[in-house]
């Protein structure tokens, strides 16, 4: 199943904000690391469109990755 192949973990029971909140962070950090991976992939490959593609991926969810993080302080 998806959630066995994943390497992001389900998570149960989260009622506190602030948890749920760096659970989303955690997430989205493991997308960005798989993404850099591709990336790399892709350049290897001198495949432009997929690395530009990854990189504008990247620049976004690391926006929204810093602002997570800024929310927790």
């Amino acid at each position: 199943t998806y959630i066995k192949a994943s390497d992001i973990e389900e998570v149960k029971d989260v009622h506190e904000g602030r948890a749920c909140v760096g659970n989303i962070l955690d997430s989205y950090q493991s997308v960005i690391r798989l993404q850099r991976e591709i990336q790399a992939l892709a350049n290897e490959a001198d495949d432009e469109g997929t690395a530009a593609l990854m990189s504008d991926y990247i620049r976004e969810q690391e926006k929204t990755a810093w602002m997570l993080t800024s929310y927790l302080g």
